[in-house]
């Protein structure tokens, strides 16, 4: 280094003239520096700008058609249609090759990052046609894969949580069953109370306070238990009913479940009609949504009896989704020109829908086989003014309601259609035979109501004037017309309820309250004729061993409660309750024995009974005890109340004394009291008579 002095400073001391060596900062020859920018510039170096900032709104949308120029716009209109539903879309490119044909993904930036992340949640994996499923991730995605460290760390043991026991509920060794009973307690708030239906009176399992808004509802193998709030909906499980599920779907109005119960359907309203969704009840996620133009009451969606498909009725067609995907059947509908109604068959994916008539063409009604869409029967009917299908449970028979005219008038101008002289057919199918045959039962009288037996081959019919309806029973049987096998005349019924089991029917007067109890193995006798004022729902339980009347607070607002009936009728609870909403028994799921170990059991019934007689003997015993101990426990309460009462009054008797004048009256003799009768005026009233 060179040597520096200062001339200034020329004069000064020895000291401070000494000439001073700089230290040297370089790096000797070779070295090598092992401190990375990292370590020195960490803070400075995160901050520093990268490629995918400013991004974040943008997604990369994979796997669409590679088409030629002059078919592009149109390519940008259908994708555009699609992912426009999750925001506003700011701006979209797509690359080209030399010739302009697109090389099959795009870019779509949104106006915010929110609405990007919806784009991916719900049009990944979206499938657009046959040959092209959407591949949708943010740009940002990128980078994060890029950053894959090479070393794999196995992930870490999660704790394992027990899970509630969804089906301890048919566990129970005396197979009872279980109900809910709905009590609105304030406006918005409702309490609900869950009951095992044991001998001699029903056990309390749980009741929860301010459990749903408005109502609540059973899944079809009674699994769940599902709850209405503002924000959605929510499902319940378990021996203590813990919440296993929420869906978020604001003002959620009813709800409907697949019958596997692998999916739940939500209808609420929109400013401009209703949007349905569609949701995964193991995962909460949202499978597909629909929105429709206007309110309906009814369920729009209908589920084949394994939950494979799930169908909907459109225009002059119906649409056939297939589950888990929800895409369309073949990816397009089935169209059906004229088409007014459908239904499955409880048991079997078939779908029957009817067709009404079109010009000088029948109406139609069609059993039509799915996946394969292969039409396996038709019946043309004439003079159609309207159809109803009624499934019999287990699917052995379909009953076409056909409601029909005998003239068509039609005014000078052809625009009002009136229909006159009308009666009324039903077309029986018989599913389980060859060719299926149809058998026709013809009634000039008014439809009221029509039921089936849900296992046996008999339906009922209320037919006649409303005060004074007759009910006609059939029994349909192979290679023969259905046959009358009793009518009841003169009955002011309304409603027809068959036992979950056959045999029993319930026929009822939800105007007046009245209910009748027939025995179709007994030549029809009405076992009893209970009256329950106002009552307006009837529930079998599912064994068909109870039935339940219930007045409820939607209809009036005093005297409402629900009456417990046996199946032949014999009351054996009434319950009031303040405010009481709706009465459900708890779903059974279908029994995992086969026909043959059914039948023989049932061969064999006698056999069970002295041990079923033991056991309800036991029970009434045990009843009895604890009844008395109960009793026993409240005397000895009641007692130890007295004494202490006794005890106080004795403590207190020097205070009475002094206060009575020195006078003890507690030992004074009612012989020597005098009874004196005081009259005096309370009112008086003057009416002048003319």
């Amino acid at each position: 280094m060179a040597k520096k002095k200062s001339e200034e400073h020329s004069g000064a001391d020895a000291n401070d003239s000494d000439y001073t060596e700089e230290p040297n900062f370089e790096d000797p020859p070779g070295f090598v520096d092992q401190i990375t920018d990292d370590v020195l510039l960490g803070d400075m170096l995160a901050q520093r700008p990268s490629e995918a900032d400013g991004v974040e709104s943008v997604v990369v949308v994979d796997n669409i058609p590679k088409v030629e120029p002059v078919r592009l716009e149109k390519l940008k209109s259908v994708i555009n249609k699609l992912f426009s539903h999750c925001g506003d879309i700011v701006n979209v490119v797509y690359p080209v090759d030399e010739e302009g044909k697109t090389k099959g993904y795009a870019f779509m930036e949104y106006k915010q990052a929110g609405q990007a992340e919806e784009a991916v949640k719900k049009l990944n994996n979206h499938r657009l046609d046959k040959n092209h499923t959407f591949a949708v991730n943010l740009f940002t995605d990128f980078q994060k894969y890029e950053n894959i460290p090479e070393k794999w760390d196995p992930p870490t043991v999660q704790t394992f949580k027990v899970q509630s026991d969804l089906y301890n509920f048919i566990n129970d060794p005396d197979t009872y069953d279980q109900y809910c009973v709905a009590a609105e307690t304030s406006q918005n708030c409702v309490q609900v109370g869950f009951w095992q239906n044991v001998l001699p009176e029903p056990f309390e399992l749980e009741t929860r306070e301010r459990f749903t808004d408005t109502f609540v509802k059973w899944s079809p193998l009674g699994t769940y238990v599902v709850t209405f709030h503002k924000p959605g909906v929510a499902i319940w499980g378990g021996s203590s009913f813990q919440k296993i599920q929420k869906f978020p779907h604001p003002a959620t109005q009813f709800v409907e479940f697949s019958p596997c119960e692998n999916y739940l359907v939500t209808y609420g309203p929109t400013p401009t009609g209703q949007k349905i969704i569609i949701w995964d009840i193991r995962t909460g996620a949202e499978k597909r949504s629909f929105v429709a133009d206007g309110m309906s009451v009814l369920s729009m969606f209908r589920w084949s009896h394994d939950d494979k498909f799930v169908a909907r009725m459109g225009e002059n067609s119906i649409h056939v989704y297939e589950t888990p995907s929800f895409y369309l059947l073949d990816l397009k509908s089935i169209k059906i020109p004229g088409i007014r109604g459908f239904s499955w068959s409880p048991t079997d994916n078939v779908i029957a829908y009817w067709v009404e008539e079109q010009n000088q063409i029948p109406a139609r009604v069609t059993l039509m086989e799915i996946p394969k869409k292969r039409e396996t029967r038709n019946k043309n009917l004439f003079h159609v003014a309207d159809c109803k299908l009624h499934w019999q449970k287990s699917g052995d028979y379909l009953c076409v309601k056909v409601d029909r005219y005998s003239k068509l008038k039609k005014d000078k101008k052809d625009l009002d259609v009136k229909f006159l002289g009308m009666f009324y057919n039903f077309e029986i199918f018989h599913m389980r035979e060859k060719e299926i045959p149809v058998d026709s039962v013809e009634i000039r009288e008014l439809i009221l109501a029509f039921a089936w037996e849900p296992i046996g081959n008999k339906f009922s019919i209320i037919h006649g004037e409303p005060n004074s309806s007759n009910v006609s029973f059939y029994e349909v049987n192979k290679g023969v017309k259905p046959s009358l096998v009793k009518r009841l005349e003169k009955k002011s019924c309304t409603h027809l309820f068959w036992s979950p089991r056959g045999q029993f029917i319930v026929m009822a007067n939800l105007t007046m309250g009245t209910f009748e109890f027939v025995d179709s193995t007994n030549d029809y006798i009405i076992s009893a004729s209970p009256d329950h004022f106002r009552a307006s729902e009837v529930e079998w339980d599912p064994t068909g061993r109870y039935v339940v009347t219930g007045v409820s607070s939607w209809k009036v607002k005093e005297d409402t409660g629900f009456n417990m009936y046996t199946f032949q009728g014999r009351i054996i609870k009434r319950t009031i309750l303040k405010n009481f909403v709706q009465f459900l028994w708890r779903p059974r799921p279908p029994t995992l024995l086969g026909e043959e170990k059914q039948k023989e059991i049932k061969k064999n019934l006698k056999k069970y009974y002295a041990a079923f007689e033991q056991k309800d003997r036991l029970r009434l015993t045990r009843a009895s005890k604890e009844l008395l101990e109960k009793r026993s426990q409240l005397r000895e309460t009641f007692m130890e109340y007295r004494n202490k009462r006794i005890a106080e009054w004795a403590d207190q008797k020097s205070r009475r004394v002094m206060l009575r004048g020195h006078v003890d009256t507690d030992n004074l003799e009612t012989d020597e009291v005098d009874e004196e009768i005081v009259e005096f005026l309370v009112k008086e009233e003057v009416t002048l008579l003319e």
